[in-house]
């Protein structure tokens, strides 16, 4: 069944309506209308649309979602306490993963009511992950648990996952032992270091493996995954290691990393740098290490922690459009080169002063909570990809349109191809482009989806409209062929052609069948 989002994004302006997830919305239209194409000056694209499969199908979990594993102690996990599974489902089933910096810093696993000798830690409990369990159930998805290793302490380690593996079920596909320990000896994380200077590789795999057989003296099946960080010979080891029941190889990154650079284009946390063409060739490197290494140890690559930014303070540069273009376009293009899994790092933090790379927010104010969640940007954006689970890629060419790219999966059996453009090209600037979108003989648009924005830096104001036929006359300002009046959906020439003007700053999503 085709999924299609249908709200506009949190934190928007104005009254209006609101469906359960707390997102704004607007009534649907009868038919497929855009906004903002007036006067397109974008320059003019052609993009064809192929049959040919890569092999690489885009999976259910290739959306996901990460959170600090604190958030196990949040009561509103439970379906009944919030509307977090809604919006959890509006994604399809995604992956769901609990780590972060603050699982080795600040949980303490206790299944026997012994209480931690620093206040500061949370207690994490085998009722927290029943909790969860009740989220998983109502989401269908799937999830990894960190298990904590500042201290090195395997007896409740183990314990730890002998709980996760019995409650979680089928539905865990993975421990992870500790996050990022490459950074363990960093006094730049709250609450700092975890480890002396003398800590290594070395010492990190004695440890890793000494939890990972205690654990499979007790569960023998249990699936094992890491490193959990952002440096190549870290995998290695975890990779060589006497660890059994390897599931995966973990890595994290961030797009925007250069906190203290302003530079433009660049990896500082500036909204242009989310979609300037060259962030596209460092996702391609960085991502293209944990491949390497995957492949080499017959393992799949799982980014298990992601996002706009890691940097503190760039509250701004997640609530712009930019970062909802960057979103579909960094998700699917991870697909494509062959990452598996995706986790994008969020909390349950207020809007205003929460974490500002997280999907979800809360509109209580700071320091206070509500039940009722809000997405930012950039799950609006990988909401309207939902309609791509379970496709195949397919060659799909972009020529022209200035700062544009596209995606096309393969769906029943061939009868069904979703095409997502992201037109990352200024509205301000352009207006929009014109499109001539060319599909396989037999095939014509169904139906269309947009997810735009006044600008890319504009911020909270990213919109969406709704999934619609497309209208009988479609504003088209690009060149007219030869025995072709206006713009149309249907075959022409013997190939199915759509011509379309497509908004600036926006994220299209078509989908297409075969007659």
């Amino acid at each position: 069944m085709l999924l299609v989002a249908s709200v506009l994004a949190a934190c928007t302006t104005g009254p209006s309506p609101s469906d359960s997830t707390g997102a704004e919305t607007t009534s649907s239209p009868a038919a497929f209308v855009q906004e903002r194409v007036s006067d397109p000056e974008g320059e003019p694209a052609s993009i064809v649309a192929s049959h040919d499969k890569s092999g690489l199908v885009f999976q259910e979990d290739n959306i996901g979602v990460s959170f600090e594993s604190t958030v196990l102690k949040d009561q509103r996990l439970d379906p009944d306490r919030s509307n977090l599974d809604e919006i959890l489902n509006s994604l399809g089933s995604p992956a769901l993963r609990f780590g972060g910096n603050e699982l080795d810093r600040l949980v303490f696993w206790s299944s026997s009511g012994e209480k931690p000798n620093d206040s500061n830690q949370v207690v994490i409990t085998p009722d927290d992950l029943k909790r969860l369990k009740r989220l998983i159930e109502s989401t269908s998805s799937t999830v990894t648990m960190g298990i904590p290793l500042g201290e090195f302490d395997p007896k409740r380690g183990t314990d730890m996952a002998v709980h996760a593996v019995d409650i979680l079920g089928d539905s865990l596909v993975g421990l992870s032992i500790g996050n990022e320990p490459n950074g363990y000896t960093t006094e730049a994380v709250p609450n700092g270091a975890v480890r002396g200077k003398g800590w290594n590789k070395e010492k990190y795999v004695d440890q890793l493996e000494a939890y990972a057989e205690a654990i499979h003296e007790k569960r023998p099946d249990a699936p094992i995954v890491g490193p959990d960080v952002y440096d190549g010979t870290w995998m290695d080891v975890f990779a060589d290691s006497d660890v059994k029941q390897k599931a995966a190889i973990s890595q994290h990154w961030y797009q925007l990393y250069e906190c203290g650079s302003e530079k433009v284009p660049g990896r500082g946390p500036e909204p242009q740098n989310l979609i300037d063409p060259g962030a596209k060739q460092v996702a391609k490197k960085m991502l293209g290490i944990g491949k390497s290494k995957a492949d080499a140890a017959g393992l799949p690559l799982w980014l298990e922690e992601t996002g706009p930014t890691s940097c503190p303070g760039t509250n701004d540069t997640s609530l712009t459009n930019a970062s909802a273009l960057w979103a579909a376009d960094y998700t699917l293009y991870s697909a494509t080169l062959g990452v598996e899994r995706m986790g994008m790092h969020s909390m349950l933090g207020a809007c205003n002063g929460g974490a500002p790379m997280s999907l979800v927010c809360d509109p209580a104010d700071h320091g206070q909570s509500s039940n009722t969640f809000q997405g930012r940007p950039h799950l609006v954006a990988m909401r309207l990809l939902v309609p791509s689970i379970g496709g195949t890629f397919t060659t799909t060419s972009v020529k022209g349109g200035g700062n544009m790219s596209a995606y096309t999966v393969s769906k029943d059996n061939g009868k069904t191809l979703v095409t997502t453009i992201i037109n990352a090209n200024d509205a301000v600037e352009v207006g929009g482009n014109p499109v001539t979108m060319k599909m396989p003989s037999g095939f014509s648009v169904d139906k269309a989806s947009q997810v735009y924005g006044p600008s890319n830096d504009a911020k909270s104001a990213t919109k969406v409209i709704p999934a619609n036929p497309l209208p009988d006359t479609i504003p088209y300002s690009g060149p007219k062929k030869t025995g072709s009046a206006s713009a149309t959906a249907s075959p022409n020439a013997g190939d199915s052609e759509l011509n379309i003007d497509i908004a600036g700053s926006s994220v299209t999503v078509f989908i297409m069948r075969k007659k």
